[in-house]
């Protein structure tokens, strides 16, 4: 039984490409650094003293700037290249984000956050776009689910180390950790990944199904799928700002408590994505029904939320929000990357990632508003409700398809 599993699990691994494991181990060294991130409510709110209202401004102002980012990512890749991009962002991050931590005033916050985020996901799209060019066709989505892996195994590590070092240090050793380890990812990426065309379609099949999509813009599958993106972003996303605050004040949570119970998320998805995603992909079970399914756990993480105080329900809504991310994310991307023509990747994936910069936008601050005028009970059934809405829309956009 152990040898078997074992097995599944290895096997799970086989046949991507050496530039997709190395893109993985960057991607991971970028991502163990990102401690700001799941403490940045905390921060602002312990550090800077700003209200609940103005933390959701400083949110709405992260969002519009991965938004911006993101367009202008997208743009880019397809125009001076996707590893020109990721270079340059990573390098500038990097600086922005050690250079976060000397600003003090609401207002500065809200500009610096805004370029920062703006800089920082350029790299998004172009990422993306990168595992077209460095994974054979039948192999992206599992290329994608090991970078996903990458991100998840620092996000492990983040949030626990984040909570050590605010112990210890203070909220400022996390903006030097995150952008020194923007600038070290880059240096490793110069070592040992070199740049890459993207290889026109070579599939005749593949070639026709593309063919039929003009331009994005009048894709209307593809804009439906967007909303329920930008849906299943928004709930997420939660996890990131009013989840912690929850913690905190209904549960009486240290940092490194709330850095312990986040990593669940990323450790639990390091164990069972990987073979998860292979196992679907064996059994060619429908892609768009699993992102439904996926809606749904989401959904039931925010309502178990209002059932009870005991640390076993934070835990088991932790667990139901990972399954679905699980479920959820790597085919949505790999939706949108099998549906964008060849040349129109960045256009194709830009626009995936702004429905999350979307949410970014109006995630936090929603939340937080609706927390201080209802409390938090309102908030997760509120959220909870809009997972039962994009499932319903993505059974729709399933129906339109066939």
């Amino acid at each position: 039984m152990v040898r078997s599993t074992i097995n599944t699990y290895h096997n799970s691994f086989k046949g991507l490409s050496p530039q997709v494991w190395w893109l993985a181990l960057i991607t991971f060294v970028n991502r163990a650094g990102t401690m700001v991130l799941p403490f940045m409510s905390l921060y602002l709110t312990k550090d800077l003293h700003l209200t609940l209202s103005q933390v959701g401004w400083v949110m709405t102002s992260f969002g519009l700037g991965s938004l911006l980012g993101s367009w202008i990512g997208g743009k880019l890749s397809d125009t001076i290249g996707f590893y020109k991009v990721m270079v340059r962002s990573l390098f500038t991050t990097g600086i922005l984000f050690i250079s976060l931590q000397f600003i003090h005033s609401f207002e500065g916050f809200l500009i610096g956050i805004f370029l920062t985020m703006t800089v920082a996901d350029m790299f998004r799209p172009a990422m993306f776009v990168s595992l077209k060019a460095y994974s054979k066709p039948e192999n992206r989505t599992r290329s994608l689910t090991l970078i996903r892996l990458a991100i998840n195994l620092g996000f492990s590590f983040g949030p626990f180390l984040g909570g050590l070092i605010i112990a210890f240090i203070g909220y400022s050793g996390l903006f030097w950790v995150d952008g020194i380890t923007c600038i070290l990812a880059i240096l490793i990426m110069k070592l040992v990944l070199k740049e890459k065309q993207i290889q026109p379609i070579a599939n005749p099949i593949e070639e026709i199904a593309t063919a039929k999509v003009t331009s994005v813009y009048k894709d209307k599958p593809f804009w439906i799928f967007l909303v329920v993106v930008f849906l299943m972003g928004f709930m997420f996303l939660q996890l990131f700002t009013t989840m912690p605050l929850y913690y905190r004040e209904i549960h009486d949570l240290s940092e490194v408590q709330i850095g312990l119970l986040m990593s669940l998320n990323g450790f639990v998805i390091f164990l069972f994505e990987m073979p998860l995603i292979h196992y679907i992909e064996q059994k060619s079970l429908n892609k768009l029904k699993i992102i439904a399914w996926s809606l749904l756990l989401f959904a039931v993480s925010f309502f178990i939320l209002n059932t009870s105080l005991s640390i076993l329900i934070l835990i088991s809504g932790m667990l139901f929000i990972t399954f679905g991310e699980m479920l959820g994310f790597p085919f949505t991307n790999n939706f949108a990357m099998d549906r964008a023509p060849t040349g129109k990747e960045g256009r194709y994936l830009a626009l995936y990632s702004m429905a999350f910069s979307f949410a970014h936008i109006f995630s936090a601050k929603v939340g937080m508003e609706m927390i201080d005028q209802f409390g938090f009970a309102v908030n997760w059934f509120f959220m909870g409700s809009l997972g039962i809405v994009a499932f319903g829309l993505m059974i729709w956009l399933k129906k339109s398809l066939i």
